[in-house]
């Protein structure tokens, strides 16, 4: 999962989601990317260390294994991407299950 923390008054962050969405559709099933608002949720922030907005947080698990800080380009989050991610989809959930594969609450 790649979150991404923005805050509204932030003009490069504004500028940077629909690079987002660009990055979320070209990468469907390999990667969720969730927007977090650092003024609603102050305690992601700590969690996650944010200084700066907008913050990129590739997430594994539970842990955050890279991050970008600051406005990114397309070419740095997908270096980023390819460093971490699988370079095939998932199978879908349904199909994983019927495979025998542990269902993603348990991933």
């Amino acid at each position: 999962m790649l979150v991404f923390f923005f805050s509204e008054r932030s003009g490069p962050a504004r500028r940077m989601e629909s690079l987002l969405a660009h990055v979320a559709r070209k990468e469907r099933g390999r990667l969720r990317v969730k927007h977090v608002n650092v003024d609603e949720h102050p305690r992601l922030v700590r969690k996650f260390s944010v200084e700066q907005v907008p913050t990129l947080v590739l997430v594994k698990g539970k842990l955050a294994v890279d991050r970008i800080d600051g406005r990114a380009s397309t070419p740095q989050i997908e270096r980023l991407l390819e460093r971490h991610l699988p370079l095939e989809p998932r199978p879908s959930l349904r199909f994983a299950h019927a495979r025998g594969v542990p269902a993603a609450r348990d991933w």
